[in-house]
């Protein structure tokens, strides 16, 4: 069994949340949709042969989500439902520059949650109709937050 990492900081201090606050994090994500890349994508096959694409969503080499991609349509799936297909080919390099694409197209919502035990406000970001990404940003609104679990498997992949 492995040691438990120290949490990184303590119980976060009880703060007055204020519609301002929320307004800075979303201004932050809009601000920073300009510089989101695609990351190369994450291909998970299962023993059926069934296949699900995650695109990593990188902001200064940090990746800050994942886009749920259909290799089938060509399209994102909306947050909470992964697109899986059947078989197939999956072109890394063509999901990636479709992602991309894609990522002109994204707009923030103007509203977002706070996250307590992260400490953090969530902002979301849509394509068309679908919010496909959530975007973390720090309880005063000013820094995004990378996941950095995902930022260690874009590594681990060569990413």
């Amino acid at each position: 069994m492995s040691p438990v990492p120290p949490p990184i900081r303590g119980r976060p201090e009880r703060r007055e949340l204020t519609p301002e606050l929320a307004e800075r994090a979303i201004e932050t994500v809009r601000n920073a949709l300009p510089f989101f890349t695609a990351g190369m994508p994450i291909i998970h096959r299962a023993p059926g042969g069934d296949v699900h694409v995650d695109v990593p969503v990188m902001y200064l080499n940090f990746a800050v989500d994942r886009v749920h991609y259909d290799p089938k349509t060509g399209m994102p799936s909306p947050k909470g439902m992964p697109a899986v297909s059947s078989g197939g080919e999956v072109s890394p390099g063509r999901v990636r520059e479709r992602t991309q694409k894609l990522l002109k197209e994204l707009h923030v919502l103007d509203a977002c949650e706070f996250r307590g035990p992260e400490d953090c406000w969530v902002v979301p970001v849509a394509w068309k109709s679908f919010i496909i990404l959530h975007v973390r940003v720090s309880a005063d609104g000013r820094e995004l937050i990378p996941d950095y679990g995902l930022t260690e498997e874009v590594r681990r992949h060569g990413g």
